[in-house]
């Protein structure tokens, strides 16, 4: 068991993560940021095209200018449409995939599996967390939280390799 510990411990972390927030999938389009973003914006709704990547990066829409937040709202919409459950989903699979990032980095780091599983749950479970998993639009959040912590993983491996592709590839 201990020689496979991180897996089973990655298991348990998308279960109880995937178990409490799997509800979403039955939420609907919110009516605060979610018509701007997503649901009535034109922009998201012609789906990934050139047009669409234009306005992506030049547009500064609803205060934000945040051109990957508007390119997976497109792929979203171009894979789920108007249902709302689907655009829920991805956000909890972005809060999935940062929860065992946390734990990654955390292992990495301190190389004591059990405590960094227990902070990772910490993070999974939090309730600061449900607004960016539950609200279309805090898709923000979550993609931020995947890019810094994979950021914080390749700087960490610089560190230990002194390689400095690992060093530009954190700055990228």
């Amino acid at each position: 068991f201990a020689k496979y510990s991180s897996f089973w411990i990655c298991l348990a972390l998308v279960l109880v993560t995937a178990m409490v927030y799997f509800q979403v999938r039955s939420f609907d389009f919110i009516n605060y940021d979610d018509p701007g973003y997503v649901s009535e914006n034109p922009n998201i709704q012609k789906g990934i095209t050139l047009e669409a990547v234009k306005w992506a990066f030049t547009a500064g829409h609803m205060g934000n200018w945040h051109p990957l937040t508007w390119f997976s709202h497109m792929l979203d919409w171009q894979l789920f449409g108007s249902n709302a459950g689907g655009h829920h989903l991805t956000n909890l699979i972005f809060h999935i995939a940062n929860t065992l990032l946390i734990f990654i980095v955390l292992k990495i780091m301190t190389q004591k599996p059990w405590p960094s599983a227990f902070v990772a749950m910490l993070f999974a479970l939090h309730p600061l967390h449900v607004e960016s998993v539950a609200w279309i639009a805090e898709r923000k959040d979550v993609l931020l939280t995947v890019f810094f912590l994979l950021s914080v993983i390749s700087y960490i491996y610089y560190l230990e390799k002194k390689d400095k592709k690992y060093y530009y590839i954190s700055i990228l």
